[in-house]
């Protein structure tokens, strides 16, 4: 059983929770997920890890409730335990395993859409940890519904908010903001992309015209999280890859994405069934 030490609530339907879960965070590095298990009746809900604390041995995801599982799990409070919480699974970022001389040398970028701001805070972290600067993008529809800015604030050198509605900060999508930095002179070896599928897309379109390497996550359409049940099954670079397995961090400009929504609404019963971790959508 894995115990919740600390939960937070960080806007309607989304809450943090601290997991005591020594193992998993012992090993877990940015860009991994968790299969968790709210109970012994419940389903697999693969999440993305949002932060880990190696010496008090938790691991951190955030939920957001969007079908009965996620809700059930939504509903777990301080003192109560996960019948199951295994990981970490998945690539790390690519990142993590380059020399930090070189990785000094670039200016990242990291655009999180809607709940695609947790996975983002840990590799932001990691770079601020290890003594390298990064900008960051956090996008939501409104301002009641962006997560994590003081945190962030914390571990980047600037973060940017860019709301739908224009309730706080920039007034647009992610990627009018993104592009808006452009045009102001500012530049990006890297960026990094994670929220909806159809915001990844969009992304992914723009840096490739700006000439910006990009990287995105698949977590979004993973249901089963082993590669047993194959519906991460994706297109990269005119390989066949899995999500859970090979990812869930891509080159976004060589991901088929219209292949990967594709897949994503054939199996949207199905998620909406697990609530998994959409981001977002």
């Amino acid at each position: 059983m894995f115990e919740i030490i600390k939960k937070k609530t960080l806007a309607a339907n989304i809450v943090a929770f601290d997991v005591l879960a020594p193992r998993v965070a012992k090993a877990a590095l940015p860009g991994q997920f968790v299969i968790i298990i709210a109970d012994q009746y419940a389903e697999r809900v693969p999440l993305t890890i949002t932060d880990y604390n190696r010496e008090k041995g938790t691991v951190q995801v955030v939920i957001q409730a969007l079908g009965p599982s996620t809700q059930k799990i939504n509903l777990f409070n301080e003192g109560d335990s996960f019948h199951s919480f295994v990981g970490p699974l998945g690539q790390a970022s690519e990142f993590v395993h380059m020399d930090l001389e070189d990785l000094n040398k670039k200016k990242y970028l990291f655009v999180g859409g809607g709940l695609g701001a947790a996975p983002v805070y840990p590799q932001v972290k990691w770079l601020h940890d290890h003594g390298i600067a990064s900008q960051v993008i956090i996008g939501s529809k409104s301002k009641d519904l962006v997560i994590l800015e003081e945190e962030m604030k914390q571990v980047a050198e600037k973060v940017y908010i860019a709301t739908d509605d224009g309730s706080k900060g920039f007034k647009g999508l992610v990627t009018d903001c993104l592009e808006d930095l452009v045009k102001k002179g500012h530049h990006y070896d890297h960026c990094v992309a994670i929220g909806p599928m159809v915001m990844m897309k969009y992304i992914s379109l723009l840096t490739k015209k700006l000439g910006i390497p990009t990287t995105v996550s698949l977590n979004p359409i993973m249901v089963d999280g082993t590669g047993m049940c194959g519906a991460c099954r994706c297109t990269v670079a005119g390989k066949t890859k899995f999500a859970c397995v090979h990812g869930p961090e891509f080159d976004g400009h060589q991901v088929d994405f219209d292949e990967a929504m594709q897949r994503q609404r054939q199996y949207a019963d199905v998620e909406k069934l697990k609530g998994g971790d959409g981001y977002g959508q």
